[in-house]
């Protein structure tokens, strides 16, 4: 568990990959806690980096899976979903690439969280007329699959903390700050908890509107509702980053940072902190990044 584990790697890629960077050219980054390593993703690719049963750390990379493109990629609402569906889309790509990967919600507790979750919506849902009570009380009990998984004494709860060092680091200081990553806070501005509160709002307005003006909505119905109810999340989270010190903006980052201090991370040990370095090594070096 230190920085002379064997560190696996695939291939380099093409040259034509290759390019350099400055202060208005840098990929940004996203990310994903797995059970045993880092998953993390920029503008066209995604690679992961996980520690085997042996002690060896696995790296691969792979294209990203890209749904926003052409003029869907300007449209809002629509390029939120699209962007949301990619990095949904990239998880069972890596997954399936990087040999030991296991994600974070592959175990026993989780399952049981889901089926609770959707236990508790069908008994509102019978014993209640009210829509906006019931898709209320489905909302917060669709939280409890992602509090399972994410709880503060769980494995997932380490990785994502080096997942948002990780990242921030490279955002603070480029490539060569990701070294000192460890230094970096647990908690990030972009993560993906300061999307809660937006998706539980827009999922409870919307899916009430829905069952409102049609009582018993078609599925393309309810599809097209969650696709509404995603890209207009995402674009309030967008709007969040540009501007922070909005009151809206302020509320959004108020609750992710909360469930992030609270029960979503936890500081990782110098051991977690190289598996990340290897995760970030490898996207910076297969999107061009020197």
């Amino acid at each position: 568990m230190d920085g002379d584990a064997p560190v696996r790697r695939p291939a380099d890629p093409p040259a034509r990959f290759a390019r350099m960077t400055d202060a208005n050219d840098t990929p940004r980054l996203g990310g994903m806690a797995l059970a045993n390593g880092l998953l993390v993703h920029g503008p066209t690719h995604w690679a992961a980096a996980v520690r085997n049963g042996d002690g060896e750390i696995i790296v691969a990379s792979g294209p990203k899976p890209r749904f926003a493109r052409g003029v869907l990629a300007r449209v809002p609402v629509v390029r939120g979903a699209l962007r949301m569906a990619e990095s949904v889309a990239v998880v069972p790509v890596a997954r399936a690439k990087t040999p030991g990967a296991r994600l974070a919600m592959e175990n026993a507790r989780v399952v049981a969280a889901v089926a609770g979750s959707a236990m508790i919506a069908s008994i509102v849902r019978r014993s209640s007329r009210s829509a906006l009570l019931q898709e209320s009380v489905g909302a917060v009990a669709g939280l409890l699959p992602a509090v399972a998984t994410l709880r503060g004494s769980s494995a997932a709860a380490t990785w994502h903390a080096v997942e948002h060092k990780s990242i921030a680091a490279y955002e603070a200081g480029g490539p060569s700050e990701v070294v000192r990553a460890a230094a970096h806070p647990k908690e990030h501005m972009r993560c993906g908890t300061n999307l809660v509160l937006p998706l539980m709002i827009f999922n409870v307005v919307v899916n009430t509107a829905i069952r409102r003006m049609a009582p018993r909505p078609t599925t393309a119905v309810r599809m097209a509702g969650s696709m509404l109810s995603v890209g207009a999340a995402v674009e309030l989270f967008a709007f969040a980053h540009r501007r922070p010190d909005h009151p809206v903006s302020r509320a959004v980052h108020r609750v992710g940072h909360t469930i992030q201090a609270r029960f979503a991370t936890r500081e990782p040990g110098p051991g977690e902190m190289v598996v990340g370095r290897a995760a970030m090594d490898e996207i910076l070096r297969v999107e061009g990044v020197t």
